[in-house]
């Protein structure tokens, strides 16, 4: 069953963003400072502090290219049921998510 409520999540979320191709709002400077401490503080317990990788995969531009962005907004927003991947919606929205995807895709900030 969570699966299933996971699968309908990503169609829904990939349908939302292929019907917005504008680029991510981007969030108030003070919340911006929050999110990257959030990503490199709770998402580098996992994936390393400088993202490059631990028990979950790296966070680099260079893996994270291969993927759709919309796929990568869903994993962060609604996590990998199954996996040790949490979702994080009860942290940020998920305009916020596509901003902090937006970012890695980037090469995440200091």
């Amino acid at each position: 069953m969570r699966l299933l409520k996971f699968l309908v999540f990503l169609v829904s979320a990939r349908t939302a963003l292929a019907q917005n191709t504008s680029p991510p709002a981007q969030p108030a400077l003070e919340r911006q400072k929050q999110l990257v401490h959030l990503v490199r503080q709770d998402c580098g317990s996992c994936h390393g502090l400088s993202l490059k990788g631990g028990l979950g995969p790296p966070l680099t531009p260079e893996i994270l290219r291969e993927k759709p962005a919309e796929s990568l907004v869903a994993t962060i927003y609604g996590g990998r049921p199954g996996t040790p991947m949490p979702p994080w919606h009860r942290f940020l929205t998920e305009s916020e998510a596509e901003w902090v995807v937006a970012q890695l895709l980037q090469g995440f900030p200091e």
